[in-house]
This record gives C-alpha cells, sequence and structure tokens, in this order.
C-alpha cells in the first residue's frame, strides 16, 4: 500500500502533499517487466499522478498524465483516481541508455526533451479539463512543476524520486508536491526554498527510514505543520469485462461479425494490468446483436 499525507501550514498558507508509492511503483514494474530506467521514469509519472488524483474534490473524478516525446521509452501514461489509486502503461518497457552525468539513472535521456505533458482531469463536466505544456527536462518533476507554474497558475515545487534495486525491484518511490496559497509573503517564500534546497533526494529519504509526514513536515519545517489527512493508495486497475465488451461493441457491428469468423478466439489485453479477456465467435456475434 502507498501512504499520502497532507500537511498545511498553521497560518493556511502553504500545502504540502507527500507519498511513498514504493508499493505501488514496484507492483507496476512487476507487471510491465520494466528496465531500471522506464521503472524510474514510470514511477515518478505514476507519483506526480497519485499526489495530483488525491487533491481532486469529486469522488469519482480522476487525472490523467501523459508524456509523448522524442526519448525511445515512446508514450507514458498514468491514471489516478481522486483516492490517489494509480495505474500506468508503457509504450516501451524496455529501454538501455547509459548513466547519466552524475552516475544515476538517465531519466531525461528515455523521456526525451522535446515533447509535450499533458494533463486531462475529468471532474464531473460534460467534457474533461486538458492541460498541455511543452516538457522542459524530462525529468517529470521540473515538467509538473513548470505545468502548474503554466496552466494553473499555482506557485509549486514538485520532487519524486524511485530507487531501483540492483535485481531491477523497487528499493524506495515517492515524491511531494507544495502549493502556495495566494497572499504568502516573501520572508515565507525564502524560507521554504531554503528548506526545499536542503533536501535530500526523495528516494533516499524513503530508503533512510522517512515517512511521507516526516518528509511533508521537513518541507513545512518553521511553518508549525499539520496534518490535514492521512490515507492509503495502491496500483489499481478499474478494468472489466462489461467495459472490454463496451469497447469492441463501438468498433462496429460489421468488424465484430468480421472477427466473429475469422478468429476461433479474440483476445483483448488490457494496457494497464495485463490481464486478458477472452471472447468466442459466438460472444462476439451477441455482442454485434446489441
Amino acid at each position: 500500500m502507498g501512504k499520502i499525507v497532507r500537511t498545511i501550514s498553521e497560518d493556511g498558507g502553504i500545502i504540502c502533499c507527500a507519498i511513498d508509492s514504493t508499493d505501488m511503483v514496484y507492483r507496476a514494474e512487476q507487471i510491465h517487466t520494466t528496465s531500471a530506467t522506464v521503472t524510474a521514469a514510470m514511477g515518478r509519472l505514476m507519483t506526480a499522478a497519485s499526489i495530483m488524483g488525491s487533491m481532486l474534490k469529486g469522488e469519482d473524478n480522476s487525472v490523467t498524465l501523459r508524456i509523448k516525446a522524442d526519448g525511445p521509452i515512446g508514450a507514458l501514461i498514468a491514471v489516478s483516481d481522486a483516492k490517489g489509486n494509480v495505474k500506468a502503461y508503457v509504450e516501451n518497457p524496455v529501454v538501455e541508455i547509459p548513466l547519466n552525468s552524475y552516475g544515476k539513472l538517465d531519466v531525461s535521456g528515455a523521456v526525451g526533451k522535446d515533447g509535450m505533458l499533458y494533463v486531462i482531469k475529468d471532474i464531473g463536466m460534460k467534457e474533461p479539463y486538458i492541460g498541455q505544456v511543452p516538457i522542459v527536462s524530462g525529468e517529470i518533476a521540473e515538467d509538473i512543476t513548470n505545468y502548474y507554474a503554466t496552466s494553473e497558475q499555482t506557485p509549486s515545487v514538485c520532487g519524486l524520486g524511485v530507487l531501483v534495486n540492483p535485481d531491477l525491484t523497487v528499493k524506495s518511490a515517492g515524491g511531494f508536491l507544495v502549493q502556495l496559497m495566494p497572499g504568502v509573503d516573501d520572508e515565507s517564500i525564502d524560507k521554504l526554498e531554503n528548506n526545499i534546497n536542503a533536501l535530500e533526494p526523495v528516494s533516499k529519504m524513503l530508503a533512510d527510514g522517512m515517512t511521507p509526514e516526516d518528509i511533508a513536515f521537513k518541507v513545512l519545517d518553521g511553518f508549525a505543520p499539520q496534518v490535514l489527512d492521512t490515507f492509503n493508495a495502491s496500483y489499481k486497475c478499474d478494468c472489466s469485462k462489461e467495459r472490454v465488451e463496451r469497447a469492441l461493441i463501438s468498433i462496429g457491428r460489421d468488424e465484430l461479425l468480421k472477427m466473429a469468423d475469422e478468429q476461433p478466439e479474440t483476445s483483448v489485453e488490457c494496457h494497464f494490468c495485463d490481464k486478458v479477456y477472452k471472447f468466442t465467435p459466438d460472444d462476439l456475434r451477441k455482442l454485434a446483436e446489441r
């Protein structure tokens, strides 16, 4: 289970949400059998999506983050519900590239720097909200920070990290998002910046035994932070046979009948959890008549 903690400064001017997403990213690695660099990239986007999802107000709301750039990883997608439960998909799960100049996994090199970050929020309106910004670094945390500054005009800082073991399992993963409410004075901003600059990488803090609450309180050190709420989240795919049936029906009666005549069995695989749904020719003919 992942753990999410939302905190606020005593004066209500700064909000910080922190998460330990280790179990969630570990599950994603198991499903998609990703290489180390892809695990780091996918884990960062998942973590950001979970944080952003947990900030939605409606129980049925969701947020989708999609990155498409010129890196070898291809498209990268993470979807979160309003409870922070998340699922992910990556176009190319195995990407082997050299470490970056700091001796770390080269997430930016895998993602690419020429492309777009798309944020799609389904908040119960007739049409979903879609925001898009150019990628600024491909490191993902900086791209999330840029999205909030550009599309939502909310001063924010995002920190994300994934630490991968030599056997490709996930040692630690997590992140934080801190946002300033209107009216925060310059002195408070300077103090907050100093706190953030003094932080160790999120993945190291978690690997050293810190909790999301510890991290959030470290970000808000000197602001008398208070916990707003704490809850668990997990890697959770909401696919079902009924959803797959609706997708098949959408391709049209003629195509379904053609598939029924040409194939002894039709298999549909969920990109998010690799579950396979199988349909016989009779199943397809029944769907064609709906």
